[in-house]
């Protein structure tokens, strides 16, 4: 049976097994930390921060992030890298904040600037802030292998 993985990148001389084993938990993160930004946001507005209350405020940007993480695999499938802010988490970041203000604007909830601001600001230190602290650290790990 073939996993989830190998349906969205079918393995190739390009995709070592080490990318496809990191892609799993690298859009896992993704998609808890849009459920924490959801539930930040609902709690600062005392909107209650239950599962359903959460998912439905989280499922326009989740719906961006899965669209964001479709291009990320279909445009660098030859050399996808999951960890790397650039392009991989740019490319996550813009697609879930565009992806979830769009959404919401067709459905009729609100994108005033201010919230425009805030979820970019905030999803760009949680989408991009954790693949700086992976880079960080898997640097070090490397030095430390070298000595």
């Amino acid at each position: 049976m073939r996993s989830a993985i190998s349906i969205l990148v079918p393995m190739t001389t390009a995709t070592r097994p080490s990318t496809t084993r990191v892609l799993a938990p690298a859009v896992a993160l993704d998609v808890v930390l849009v459920l924490v930004f959801a539930a930040i946001g609902r709690g600062s507005h005392a909107e209650g921060v239950t599962v359903g209350g959460t998912l439905s405020t989280a499922w326009p940007f989740l719906v961006g992030l899965a669209v964001g993480w479709a291009a990320t695999v279909a445009l660098y499938r030859d050399k996808l890298a999951p960890l790397l802010i650039l392009p991989t988490g740019v490319l996550v970041w813009v697609s879930t904040v565009v992806g979830g203000m769009v959404i919401r604007r067709l459905i009729g909830e609100g994108t005033a600037f201010s919230f425009v601001i805030v979820a970019s600001v905030t999803l760009a230190v949680f989408l991009l802030g954790w693949r700086a602290i992976a880079r960080i650290r898997t640097r070090g790990t490397a030095r430390a292998r070298r000595r």
